[in-house]
């Protein structure tokens, strides 16, 4: 009856031995903390060149979406907000390295800044409250290897609202 308090071991998702300060794209998934619906289907943007989202807790997303840009000198690509998550297409490169970039690290960044500007607007009494946290623990992440795996990825994002209707 011991064994009955131990918890099961949580799976790997990063690949061992992989330098995530390497240049490349990755595609991510960050999904809210036990699927909290707080978010409002998006629209899916390019190069983070579309009409803004009116939706005041979709604007925390991509506006730090856009920051990241900015601190860690990346490329946000093709991205999709999603009622309980965010998919999205980060483009790290080779151009300059920068001291602190690695995919975790920018990740960490990113729920750290969305959750504390989440957070002011439930302090405001703009956005409904979250139960504990805002994200889950980890992230998925997926490395893209090549063209091909880039489009099906992009696919994928675009498609993403469609299959939450059906």
């Amino acid at each position: 009856m011991q064994n009955e308090h131990i918890l099961p071991k949580r799976k790997k998702l990063r690949l061992k031995n992989y330098d995530y300060t390497l240049s490349g794209a990755y595609f991510i998934t960050i999904c809210t903390h036990q699927k909290q619906i707080l978010f409002d289907t998006s629209v899916v943007g390019n190069d983070l060149c579309v009409v803004p989202s009116n939706i005041p807790q979709n604007q925390i997303l991509e506006k730090w979406l856009f920051e990241l840009e900015n601190k860690f000198d990346v490329a946000v690509d093709q991205y999709v907000i999603m009622p309980d998550h965010i998919h999205f297409i980060l483009f790290i490169s080779d151009t300059e390295r920068h001291a602190g970039r690695s995919l975790p690290k920018i990740l960490q960044w990113y729920k750290t800044m969305t959750t504390n500007e989440y957070i002011a607007l439930v302090k405001a009494d703009i956005l409904k409250p979250f139960d504990k946290k805002l994200w889950q623990k980890s992230y998925y992440e997926h490395i893209i290897r090549d063209e091909e795996d880039y489009l099906t990825r992009a696919k994928y994002i675009l498609n993403n609202p469609l299959k939450l209707q059906l």
